[in-house]
C-alpha cells in the first residue's frame, strides 16, 4: 500500500452525520490532505450506512481519497468501497479477505508489537496504534508512546497509523516520528475552535 507523504491524514467520519457533513466533507478533502476516509457508524442500520456510504465514495473518487469502512467486510463488498478496518474484536484478515479479496485492509494492534506481528504475518495493509493522546471519540483502554513507532518502524515495513486525541498542537510529535498516517475525527468534526476546513488547514 503506498503512502503520499503529502497526504497523511486519515480522516474518521463523526459518529452522527448531520445534513452539513457531506459539505463539509467536500471542503475537508479538497485540502489534498486526506488520504484515507473510514466510515466508522455505531449507531445506524446497513441500510443507512449504504446510504451514507454511496454518497461519501462518490465525494472521495473525486478527491482521490481511498473510503474505507469500519469492521464490515460485507458493507465493504456492497458499496466496492476501497477496504476495511478491523479491531481486535472483530472478523481476522483472512477470514475478510475472502469477502472483500485483495482490498485495503487495516488492523487495530492498540500498544502491542505482538499484536503488529501477527497483523503484518497475515499481511495487513496497514497497522494502527493508539491511543496516543486523550480521546472523546472513544474510551481509551490502552495507552500507546511514540516508543512504539519507533519499535514497529524496524520491524516491518507496513504503513503505521497512529489514532487517538491528534490534534494540531501534537501531531508534528507523531510524524516525526515515523508514524505514516494520522488518524482523527473529533479535532475535525467536533471542534469547538474552528470549523471542519479550518481545522483541516492547521495540520501542516
Amino acid at each position: 500500500m503506498k503512502i503520499n507523504k503529502k497526504k497523511f491524514i486519515y480522516l474518521i467520519s463523526p459518529n452522527n452525520i448531520s445534513t452539513n457533513f457531506y459539505k463539509n466533507l467536500k471542503l475537508v478533502l479538497k485540502t489534498g490532505k486526506i488520504g484515507f476516509f473510514q466510515l466508522r457508524l455505531k449507531k445506524y442500520s446497513f441500510k443507512q450506512k449504504m446510504l451514507i456510504g454511496k454518497k461519501i465514495k462518490q465525494i472521495c473518487i473525486k478527491n482521490n481519497v481511498k473510503f474505507l469502512v469500519n469492521d464490515d467486510p460485507i458493507l465493504v463488498k456492497k458499496l466496492g468501497a476501497d477496504g476495511c478496518h478491523l479491531g481486535q474484536k472483530d472478523i481476522k484478515i483472512n477470514e475478510a479477505r475472502k469477502i472483500i479479496g485483495n482490498k485495503i485492509i487495516g488492523v487495530t494492534c492498540h500498544n502491542s508489537i505482538k499484536l503488529a506481528k501477527t497483523a503484518v504475518k497475515e499481511k495487513a495493509s496497514y497497522i494502527a496504534f493508539g491511543a496516543f493522546f486523550s480521546t472523546k471519540t472513544k474510551k481509551v483502554k490502552f495507552k500507546a508512546t511514540t516508543k512504539i513507532l519507533n519499535k514497529v518502524k524496524k520491524l516491518t515495513k507496513t504503513p503505521i497509523v497512529a489514532i487517538g486525541g491528534i490534534n494540531n498542537k501534537n501531531y508534528k510529535k507523531l510524524l516525526l516520528n515515523k508514524a505514516n498516517l494520522l488518524a482523527i475525527s473529533s479535532y475535525v468534526w467536533n471542534n469547538k475552535k474552528y470549523k471542519p476546513l479550518e481545522a483541516t488547514e492547521k495540520l501542516k
